[in-house]
């Protein structure tokens, strides 16, 4: 994690810097290549970071409330970084050449400076908090004399727990949802809704709220009810809620872009939705961490690591395909290429989320319907930890 702090801020500042001058061709390499280093390097912190919480403790709601913690603070830490881009440095750096600040690359530059410096403070801040927990932390296993087979071969026994096997392929379909909706979210609030970028700003801010609501309410939800019916029922609610204002917009159901409800209706509903959505991230990472155990029964191993690498990887490549189908869904709606607002046809706008709408509701809904084959819940997960204190017990 210590590791992780220089390397990751270091590629961020570097990909937000490119050569000024450079060919579409280097562009791309260079981006390519910068976007390689930094996942790769925040995947040294996260992978680790996110396995300490089933070692931090057993407990079935203990476990989410740490998840909400860390989501509370990872989400207000990047709504931060958005509100500067879009309500500081865009304004400041619009010129009577670039009348739009978020054409003029000097505030990405800036961006990237204070990008790279705000993670390189926070990796260093939570490895230094959690530094004093390792003496608490389960003990290494013996050495043991590992070839490369029986390495794949204990991985592939782990990652074979059916409940595990639906998380995964959840998390494929997460992530490429998440990359399809992140990728357009910009397009969606400049084109589609016709926000300014201080308007932007607001609706980022609504990320705060959001947060503290899904801090709230991940918790309540996994003592009432369980993470599983949970994560099901506010998923459902989520994401069969995220198309309804592009719908309600496509078929003319809402007053005109421009007025005041327009702004204050995209910044209610994606504070319920975006709330909803965190809480149900913070759910899901829970029921990964309830796998450890249902995992050691049946192999003698813990593999906290080995199943949140599977899930970091799965986020970090997959959500590349997201990418991908936004510029997909980008080219159906023939939309222009490096215009401003009045430039892109009303033509353009609408199949954007016409397009949109259906395919994120989709693959969002094929994601619960894997979920929903989970089965662990938290009878099943108390009845581990009392086999587990049985098999350890001396004599056992």
């Amino acid at each position: 994690m210590y590791g992780a702090a220089l390397p990751v801020a270091f590629s961020f500042f570097l990909l937000w810097n490119p050569p000024v001058g450079a060919s579409q061709a280097a562009l791309f390499w260079y981006v390519l290549s910068l976007s390689v280093c930094i996942r790769t390097a925040i995947t040294f912190f996260e992978t680790p970071n996110s396995a300490l919480v089933p070692d931090l403790t057993q407990n079935y709601d203990e476990r989410t409330s740490l998840y909400s913690v860390r989501n509370l603070f990872g989400w207000t830490g990047g709504t931060v970084m958005a509100v500067l881009m879009f309500g500081v440095l865009i304004p400041a750096f619009a010129t009577d050449e670039i009348p739009d600040g978020r054409f003029n690359r000097e505030a990405y530059a800036v961006f990237g400076l204070i990008g790279s410096a705000v993670m390189f403070v926070a990796i260093v801040v939570s490895s230094l908090g959690t530094h004093s927990r390792i003496l608490h932390l389960k003990p290494a296993p013996p050495p043991r004399r590992m070839t490369l087979l029986r390495i794949f071969r204990e991985i592939f026994e782990t990652l074979s727990e059916r409940s595990f096997i639906a998380l995964f392929i959840a998390a494929i379909l997460g992530a490429i949802a998440s990359g399809l909706a992140n990728a357009l979210s910009l397009y969606f609030m400049t084109y589609f809704w016709g926000l300014t970028d201080v308007q932007t700003s607001f609706v980022l801010l609504g990320t705060f709220v959001a947060a503290i609501i899904a801090f709230t309410l991940a918790p309540i939800a996994t003592r009432t009810i369980g993470k599983k019916k949970g994560a099901m029922i506010v998923g459902m609610i989520a994401f069969c809620g995220a198309p309804v204002p592009i719908i309600l917009r496509l078929l003319d159901l809402l007053p005109p872009n421009g007025t005041p409800f327009i702004f204050w209706f995209v910044v209610i509903t994606n504070i319920i939705d975006l709330s909803l959505i965190i809480c149900f991230h913070i759910l899901f990472n829970s029921m990964v961490a309830d796998l450890v155990e249902q995992s050691e029964l049946k192999t003698g191993r813990r593999s906290e690591g080995v199943f949140t690498s599977a899930v970091t990887f799965v986020r970090k490549s997959i959500g590349g395909l997201g990418i991908l189908a936004a510029s997909i869904v980008l080219l159906l709606a023939q939309f222009p290429t490096g215009g401003d607002t009045s430039e892109v046809s009303d033509a353009a706008v609408w199949r954007l989320g016409a397009f949109y709408a259906p395919t994120v509701l989709i693959v969002w809904l094929s994601m619960m319907a894997v979920i929903s084959t989970y089965r662990i819940d938290r009878e099943t997960h108390e009845n581990n930890l009392r086999e587990l204190r049985l098999r350890h017990r001396p004599g056992g």
